[in-house]
């Protein structure tokens, strides 16, 4: 009896382990989607101004889908290509035509022959009456002729450059003593702002800022680097720029586009050492990029129908001589202008390119990393 007691009470275990078991397994679906649910409802609601399709991808990304996510944008790629050949719309060649100076300083055409106002150079900051900012625009290629490439070249001499750390990328805001936004005392001599560079796991180098580093730097991989005076330089890692006392930032992206005046022979090689699981480099989509001349003046080039080639084309066209590739897609590329008043107020930001984000971005809060460049003629914020 006690035998028979024994086995039903067994199989009643075994009945009640089943249920529950059952249950798990009829529920973990319902579970595991509600957890996805929070995690992307988290992204999408996160402070500042990144639009929707841009929070889902980065969520992507974060969540071990960066293949797949790369694999959709180029599958888009192939049904988006932009336009080969043709003419610059007739709105923005008027204006072009409009704006052209003709003064000695020119940045030299690409396609030949260059269009009215194509590569002029144009003052749009001054810093005690001197050309501080000045702007240009070409286009990039003989394929893609009715897209411009936006330039901006910065006199290191007249500004100063300050890294500002993204609540996300790469977050540990207070760690760094940085701020994800401009507001207050940053708003003071103002001139520009502008993107960094890929997510740093994607980036294949580091970050350091005020000390810290967030991710060790890489010998040899393209890096921008802010010194404690304000002064900016780009070079590769260990050679042309290296870690010091008065190295205040210092942003890695990728390798050089540019060395000692040189163009890499081997930009249209897509190496996961050297660009990383990105958008394929021949693909000619949104990009910018960033340099300094022979007097080490910055150069910010940014545009659509740009290849990892033609970047460094017009780079090099503006006169750098070394150079690096910043952030892709139209969604994460930002170059804006502040003009003020003659009573020293600030004016609506103005955009060098019509890239996606609004022209005061960096007034809200930011999940990536920029740049911010001033007037030497002020304090630093």
């Amino acid at each position: 009896m006690k035998w028979i007691q024994g086995r039903l009470t067994r199989i009643a275990h075994w009945i009640r382990t089943a249920s529950i078991l059952r249950r798990v397994l009829v529920g973990a679906p319902s579970v595991f989607l509600l957890v996805i649910l929070w995690s992307v409802s988290t992204a999408l609601l996160a402070p500042g101004t990144d639009p929707v399709t841009a929070r889902l991808a980065e969520w992507g990304r974060n969540h071990y889908l960066g293949s797949v996510i790369t694999s959709l944008e180029n599958l888009q790629y192939t049904f988006n290509k932009p336009k080969v050949g043709g003419a610059l719309d007739s709105a923005t060649a008027k204006q072009l035509a409009a704006d052209a100076i003709h003064y000695a300083e020119k940045i030299p055409s690409i396609v030949i022959p260059a269009l009215p106002g194509e590569g002029d150079l144009k003052t749009v900051y001054k810093v005690n009456g001197k050309a501080a900012i000045q702007v240009g625009f070409l286009r990039p290629d003989q394929q893609h002729t009715s897209y411009l490439a936006g330039v901006a070249i910065m006199q290191s001499s007249l500004l100063r450059f300050v890294q500002h750390a993204g609540f996300s990328e790469p977050g540990k805001l207070a760690k760094l003593n940085s701020t994800d936004l401009l507001k207050g005392p940053d708003l003071i001599g103002l001139a520009a702002t502008f993107n960094s560079g890929f997510k740093l796991k994607d980036s294949l180098g580091g970050y350091y800022q005020n000390g810290i580093f967030i991710k060790p730097l890489v010998s040899g991989k393209a890096t921008l680097v802010i010194y404690s005076d304000g002064h900016v330089d780009v070079g590769s890692w260990g050679s042309e720029v290296s870690m010091g006392a008065t190295v205040a930032s210092a942003r890695q992206n990728l390798s050089m586009l540019i060395d000692n005046g040189i163009i890499s022979p081997h930009l249209n090689e897509s190496v996961l050492q050297n660009w990383g699981w990105t958008v394929k480099n021949a693909h000619s989509v949104w990009r910018s990029g960033v340099g300094v001349d022979a007097k080490g003046n910055l150069i910010y080039v940014a545009g659509n129908a740009l290849s990892v080639q033609s970047l460094a084309d017009v780079l090099k066209a503006a006169g750098a001589v070394r150079a690096m590739e910043l952030d892709i897609n139209q969604q994460w590329i930002s170059y804006m202008w502040y003009p003020t008043t003659v009573t020293g107020e600030m004016k609506t930001p103005v955009k060098l390119v019509a890239f996606t984000r609004p022209a005061n971005r960096y007034f809200s809060q930011s999940s990536r990393d920029f740049f911010a460049v001033y007037s030497r003629s002020t304090t630093s914020p």
